[in-house]
């Protein structure tokens, strides 16, 4: 996750500090920089991640991961790799998680996902084959598509614009927060 705090210099070693690194519109920028003079600014830049609303069969299939509490479902989701280009990327993450192949994919949009300082690239996806959920998923529901419900954070946002382009109703719903690493120490 890139909301990882730095207390030392990746590069030299030196302690990292706050300190102002510019100003635009008159508001300065605060980051954590080298105390020394190797130049290194902690960005904390959101990293990238794809999602996959899958349509398989006529449903849409949502997953639980193995580390969310029972009935808590949402797309398959997954970082993107150096180099990757986030079409592959996505069609890589069904495959791993689902054992489907991604046959077509079409961007849905881009969210942030704030708890985790991601930035979700989420793609309708349709799939074909015979589900085999991979070592993170715990299971999957399949859901008709105007049944969907989505949730007000990051790939639910892309759940509803997604049911919009396509004129379907929809209420949202309240989801738990899952725990963050601190919660867990």
């Amino acid at each position: 996750m890139s909301t990882e705090a730095f207390n030392y210099c990746p590069r030299c070693a030196r302690p990292l500090v706050e300190c102002s690194i510019g100003e635009a519109g008159g508001v300065s920028t605060v980051r954590r920089a080298c105390a020394g003079e190797c130049g290194f600014v902690q960005w904390n830049n959101p990293v990238p991640c794809v999602g996959a609303l899958i349509e398989h069969e006529g449903d849409i299939l949502l997953a639980r991961n193995r580390a969310w509490p029972e009935g808590m479902f949402a797309l398959v989701t997954g970082y993107l790799e150096a180099f990757e280009d986030p079409r592959s990327a996505v069609a890589r993450e069904v495959r791993e998680e689902t054992g489907l192949e991604a046959v077509e994919s079409h961007v849905i949009g881009n969210y942030i996902f704030e708890r985790k300082n991601e930035v979700m690239l989420c793609y309708h996806v349709l799939a074909r084959g015979t589900v085999a959920l991979g070592e993170e998923l715990a299971e999957y529901r399949r859901v008709k598509p105007e049944k969907l419900r989505p949730w007000k954070r990051a790939t639910g946002l892309a759940v509803a614009d997604w049911m919009r382009s396509r004129g379907l109703p929809f209420e949202w719903i309240e989801r738990p927060s899952l725990p963050t690493e601190r919660d867990r120490t």
